[in-house]
């Protein structure tokens, strides 16, 4: 049961670990470049600001990853920030104040007062999760604080993607209250009293294929998630154009979205959707009409603080000054990829040689738009930065060549420490990359090698740590743990050296 003092959210245990890099810079600053959109963000010195944080993982990369930065990141969950401060403290951070905070109030308080303006402000998970009263704290916030041109990054769940799943939370939530004490185990409760009426054939979930995957996904969802997604009490999937309204208190400008395929219409919506689409001049009206068609149950939104409109030229010329690197291995890099409208293939022509450029190293737009042997009719540098990092194949560098050192190898070897357990065999992480300036996502049998790695071993030793992190697992999933590691070594490992994850 949540803890009284929680005011309907969930306190009684703590939130997964994550790092969602739609909250990284280098990512919202590619969204607004890719709408036509000013990035007005400092290289160095900024102000990066965090609202709810969970354990402090993400903070914590941005911090590491930027060490000329300021980060402050809030939550209203005192274990979450105890966590994140040892966290930082065992990491030896220096530019990272975590803050216990309730959003209600905490824009009007003088801690609040005391904070430089911030260049970037993020909240993941928070949104549609939380009271009213949070929602308007957070806008009070922002408005007090976000400076002219910075970004705000919010994600949330969206309508009318959610609209059929209203009553799968609903029961799980009444259901669980009423069959468990705490909250993780009311969500399990509730999710098995689903599947027996899925089973029974209830009217209400006959033939709903969002209801069939979640049933399908939810042994691989942990139990933390799922008690934080469905036991909330002011659980509320949102409307974007409602958010747009909420965030115009704060001077905001919508921009784009931090799913960055999600900006080319092509992809998102069939030519007959994109008829109705272009009817329309008004952007909220359009988004209305791509999440009609898409049906996205998250959106990741960008606004800026008084956007400054480029023209296309500009933005053009922007993003060929954008250096770009691989995070994965060269030969697992797909080119014909899922998107909302079907299936998609980017041209073998032209990307094969761009990738084979890329997997000698990071290499500019411009460069990379004139790769030896690359067939294009055209240049589109918004085609191949959008979609090279859209689909997680490619990151956008915010320090190219800069080394693997101090800060960020420091909290490396802190979440190897902290993170890479049996018990998170199935969960990934990311490492600290001042070259990229955020993070690089691994899984946590990679966090476990890179450890010990810092720790001064050498790789030979990869039977004995995969024996160690598999300790307690059969012979099968030993095995399993083992491959991942080997492969790891092979194919990740020059990636991570390649981005100053670790040391060359």
């Amino acid at each position: 049961m949540s803890n009284a003092w929680g005011g309907g959210y969930v306190t009684d245990i703590t939130y997964d670990f994550g790092y969602y890099r739609e909250q990284s810079p280098q990512q919202l600053k590619l969204t607004c470049l890719l709408s036509g959109v000013a990035w007005d963000v400092p290289a160095e010195g900024a102000h990066y600001l965090e609202l709810g944080c969970g354990v402090g993982v993400g903070a914590l990369i941005i911090a590491a990853a930027n060490p000329s930065w300021r980060v402050t990141a809030l939550d209203f969950n005192p274990a979450h920030i105890a966590q994140a401060r040892g966290m930082a403290q065992e990491a030896g951070l220096d530019n990272i104040t975590f803050i216990e905070a309730d959003l209600t109030e905490f824009a009007e308080g003088p801690v609040a007062a005391g904070l430089p303006p911030a260049d970037i402000i993020t909240t993941h998970g928070v949104w549609s999760w939380v009271s009213p009263g949070v929602r308007a704290g957070i806008v009070r916030l922002v408005h007090a604080k976000l400076t002219a041109g910075g970004a705000f990054h919010v994600s949330y769940n969206a309508l009318p993607g959610w609209q059929g799943m209203l009553a799968l939370q609903r029961l799980v939530r009444e259901s669980g209250l009423r069959l468990a004490g705490r909250s993780d185990r009311q969500a399990q409760a509730g999710f098995g009293v689903l599947r027996e009426l899925a089973a029974a054939e209830a009217q209400s979930f006959r033939g709903d294929a969002r209801l069939a995957s979640w049933l399908s996904d939810h042994p691989i969802h942990s139990p933390t998630y799922l008690a934080h997604e469905f036991m909330n009490e002011h659980w509320s999937p949102c409307w974007h154009a409602d958010v747009v309204k909420a965030l115009s208190a704060a001077r905001l400008d919508w921009v784009g979205s931090a799913g960055l395929v999600e900006n080319f219409t092509e992809l998102a919506m069939t030519p007959p959707q994109r008829a109705v689409y272009d009817r329309f001049e008004d952007p909220v009206m359009r988004e209305l009409v791509k999440d009609m068609c898409m049906g996205r149950m998250l959106r990741h939104d960008v606004y800026v603080r008084g956007a400054s409109r480029i023209s296309a030229a500009a933005r053009d010329a922007a993003l060929r000054e954008l250096t770009l690197a691989l995070v994965v291995p060269a030969p697992r890099v797909q080119l014909e990829v899922q998107v909302s409208a079907g299936k998609a293939e980017l041209s073998p022509a032209f990307y094969r040689p761009v990738v084979e450029m890329l997997a000698a190293g990071p290499a500019t737009v411009a460069a990379l738009l004139k790769a030896p042997g690359a067939a294009a009719t055209r240049e589109n540098p918004a085609e191949l930065a959008g979609l090279l990092v859209g689909t997680r194949q490619a990151v956008v560098m915010a320090r190219p060549g800069a080394a693997a050192e101090g800060s960020a190898m420091r909290l490396n070897a802190t979440l190897a420490r902290r993170l890479a357990t049996t018990e998170n065999l199935n969960r990934g992480v990311a490492l600290a990359s001042t070259a990229i300036g955020g993070g690089f996502g691994c899984s946590t049998s990679e966090l476990f090698m890179v450890g010990r790695l810092l720790a001064g071993e050498t790789h030979d030793r990869i039977p004995a740590w995969s024996a160690e992190l598999g300790e307690g697992l059969d012979e099968e999933n030993q095995g399993r743990v083992r491959e991942t590691m080997q492969r790891g070594r092979q194919e990740t490992l020059p990636l991570m050296r390649m981005l100053s994850c670790v040391p060359a």
